[in-house]
């Protein structure tokens, strides 16, 4: 084992801190905010490759601390540990200007006020190259950085396009405009006169950034918990509508003023968003929680990119039930865009195998609503009273209008708990059932849902069927021959060139999986008896409720079983992907089948037998043995 030298430690360290141009940018912006600055101003060259430049208007550097300005671990935001747990400057370690100068050409340009005069000093590897010179200057401090990198040559190749970086910086300190609105901050390429950022407000940041599309699809959001038990925070920010979607999401959070990254967060806000956005769409999303400084530990990243907050889980629930409920409410109004129907050959057909996701098809409804009448009086025919009333009251009645949702326990099985007793419960039979119950209720009566762009039914059975076309065809000619009947009754609409439609409004704020709109169109063209119309209307509701069900993802779950999948096919879009889905799921489940079920479900005699319930604990019992114990 060999002590290494200084040198080599200051740069190894200087590589972690310094990761990319953008880190650099960053640094500087947030000690010009802490110097109080109102005007920050940011020069780029190459990427930051060759020169990054920040000038403000601060107090200044002192000329007394400018021989120690770039050693490491000199600072004036503490002087001790018990500091951090009350910090609220963005900086504290002291080591960025420090790296910076173990891979960079650093140069100081400083005046405090009431001088007459500023200095200006260059800085290698720590440490002054010579002492400050006195140069006119204006109030505030000038840091350049020129030739980053110039000592990483493996560092500096792995920047190959400038434009890249340009962009990460240019995100980095939008992010701080759109936070710091008393800040006009301002960014551009070296030699330019138009200006790539130059902001006064938070609306006109997020509209000068990231377009007017996602400024005027905006609504304002708050929350806030006052608990100790729970969490202690304030939230403000803007989230978008249900009207706008993009295939990224973008988070700007900042916590106590300070631009991190939460995960946790994120993806609990995602989850609420998938709900109600088109598949693989994203939202835009600024939030910025104060919280004591206390409850904020600061010092757990190299970057000061992530945070750790006491009562996280709390904090999270809170924020996500305040945009579920905002999001609610502006869901009252919304549009939906088109999308251009993609080539057969680009639809998936197996699971493993994410490109051409057959909601590519059919990635954006539109909800063309009939005016709806009272679905009592739906069930005019015979033969659909007649299977109305053949659905059998059981005594699981009132565990299902009673009882309380705790969790999923696998992909299927959903625990409840009624009164003292616990049950697992097959969301998949429920939800079926549910469906089809649903479909009988509004039988002649349903709102219809129209798909943006008309889906071929002969593609989409040649997926069920794996290309047989000569069955498909078949299937096709069938189901054309129903036209009248299906379009009269359940609102399954298909056009003269045998293209679908429209599907029946079956359950409202809920749409199918469009991922087994393949197998519901074969299971109607082979599994409906069409001769007698009890056993037709019968069969027909029998696959609306099965394409309807809740049925888990396609996509392995890569926090259960399917991580083995996963492992083997290492693809983070597809794991998120899959995330999402199953996220997706679960959030349906607890938020609108289950309400769902409390409202419409009868549930029939046979599911206390079939599985569908299964009680596995009762709190009674459970006392006894611990009075034995």
């Amino acid at each position: 084992i060999r002590r290494l030298e200084e040198s080599v430690v200051n740069r190894i360290a200087a590589g972690e801190v310094i990761q990319r141009p953008f880190s650099a940018v960053k640094e500087l912006v947030e000690n010009s905010i802490d110097a109080g600055s109102t005007s920050i101003s940011v020069v780029i060259k190459d990427g930051g490759l060759k020169l990054i430049q920040v000038s403000d208007n601060g107090h200044g550097i002192r000329f007394e601390d400018l021989p120690i300005l770039c050693e490491r671990h000199t600072t004036s935001k503490l002087s001790s540990y018990e500091d951090l747990q009350t910090i609220n400057s963005l900086g504290f370690r002291g080591e960025a200007l420090a790296s910076m100068t173990f891979v960079a050409h650093v140069t100081v340009t400083t005046i405090t006020e009431g001088q007459m005069h500023g200095y200006r000093v260059a800085y290698k590897d720590g440490v002054m190259e010579q002492e400050p010179r006195p140069c006119a200057a204006v109030k505030g401090t000038q840091i350049t950085v020129e030739n980053l990198f110039y000592n990483m040559v493996a560092r500096r190749k792995s920047f190959k396009n400038p434009s890249d970086d340009y962009a990460r910086i240019i995100d980095v300190i939008s992010r701080y405009a759109i936070q710091k609105i008393n800040v006009s901050f301002s960014c551009k390429k070296y030699g330019d006169s138009r200006v790539d950022v130059h902001t006064t407000s938070r609306i006109d940041a997020i509209r000068s950034v990231y377009g007017l599309g996602v400024a005027r699809e905006l609504v304002e959001i708050t929350a806030s918990d006052n608990e100790p038990s729970r969490s202690i925070f304030k939230m403000e920010g803007f989230i978008s509508s249900a009207n706008y979607s993009a295939k990224k999401t973008t988070m700007v959070l900042f916590i106590n003023d300070r631009l991190v990254e939460c995960t946790s967060l994120k993806r609990a806000i995602e989850v609420v968003y998938s709900a109600i956005l088109p598949k693989a769409s994203k939202p835009f999303i600024y939030m910025s929680i104060s919280l004591p400084p206390e409850h904020v530990d600061v010092n757990v990243h190299p970057t000061k990119r992530e945070v750790s907050l006491l009562n996280q889980e709390s904090l999270v629930d809170c924020i996500q039930s305040a945009v579920e409920a905002k999001l609610m409410h502006s869901n009252i109004t919304r549009t939906f865009s088109t999308q251009t129907i993609p080539s057969k050959k680009t639809v998936r057909t197996d699971s493993s195998n994410p490109a051409g996701r057959l909601h590519a098809y059919l990635a954006s409804i539109r909800c063309a609503v009939r005016q709806r009448r009272n679905p009592k009086e739906s069930a005019d025919l015979t033969s659909i009273q007649m299977l109305t009333d053949a659905i059998d009251h059981s005594g699981l009645l009132d565990i299902v209008k009673h009882c309380t949702y705790v969790g999923m326990a696998d992909d299927v099985l959903a625990l409840v708990q009624h009164k003292t007793r616990l049950y697992l419960v097959n969301v998949v039979k429920l939800s079926r059932e549910l469906m089809y119950q649903q479909v009988l209720r509004r039988f002649a009566h349903f709102n219809a849902v129209q798909l943006s762009n008309p889906a071929s039914v002969f593609e989409l059975l040649l997926i069920a069927l794996d290309e047989e076309e000569q069955i498909a065809q078949l299937n096709v000619r069938l189901l054309k021959d129903k036209v009248e009947m299906l379009d009269e009754y359940f609102s399954l609409g298909i056009d003269q060139q045998g293209n679908l439609c429209t599907l029946p409004l079956v359950l409202d704020q809920y749409t199918p999986d469009m991922d087994r709109l393949p197998h519901f169109l074969w299971s109607l063209a082979n599994d409906v008896d069409w001769d007698t119309e009890k056993e037709c209307f019968e069969s027909v509701a029998a696959a609306l409720g099965n394409f309807y069900a809740l049925h888990p993802p396609l996509l392995p779950n890569p926090n259960g079983e399917g991580l083995k999948f996963y492992q083997t096919n290492i693809d983070e879009d597809l794991v998120t992907e899959a995330k999402t889905a199953w996220d997706h799921r679960e959030w349906r489940i607890q938020h609108v089948l289950f309400p769902s079920l409390k409202l419409f479900l009868n549930p029939p005699n046979h599911m206390a037998n079939d599985g569908t319930f299964v009680q596995v604990a009762c709190l009674e019992n459970l006392y006894k043995i611990f009075e034995r114990c």
